[in-house]
């Protein structure tokens, strides 16, 4: 199976957070599996942090990265073609960066592992 993680599903599963269920956790963890992280999701994490909302145990554009790394999940860069999917979306929430991953998650069919209820009330994609 190919999954797009969203931000928070990585930074809970990097961190131990318990608010990562145990079913995710599995399925992220399973090497069956393909585990995409998108470069969007670095950029808001880093954004997160110069603001104060994020903290790591080093700088993010080492740490983010290390961690990917660290745990077999692969980076997934934006293209033109993903951008286009725009279009498709109904205006169900305004976030850009949920956006993008959610046009990332159709142009390259896979499922997505998110607790954002606004990502979950789009019909168009489908989830873990």
């Amino acid at each position: 199976m190919n999954i797009l993680l969203d931000t928070h599903i990585f930074l809970w599963f990097i961190s131990n957070s318990n608010q990562l269920s145990d079913y995710y956790y599995d399925i992220i963890s399973d090497q069956e599996n393909k585990v995409y992280l998108s470069v969007v999701s670095i950029w808001e994490a880093i954004i997160k942090y110069q603001i104060g909302k994020l903290s790591f145990p080093e700088s993010p554009e080492i740490y983010l990265p290390k961690q990917r790394k660290r745990h077999s999940i692969k980076s997934l860069s934006i293209n033109e073609l993903t951008i286009t999917r725009l279009t498709e979306l109904p205006p169900l929430h305004r976030d850009p960066f949920d956006r993008l991953l959610i046009c990332q998650a159709l142009h390259h069919n896979f499922q997505m592992i998110t607790e954002d209820h606004k990502i979950l009330s789009y019909p168009i994609i489908s989830f873990v």
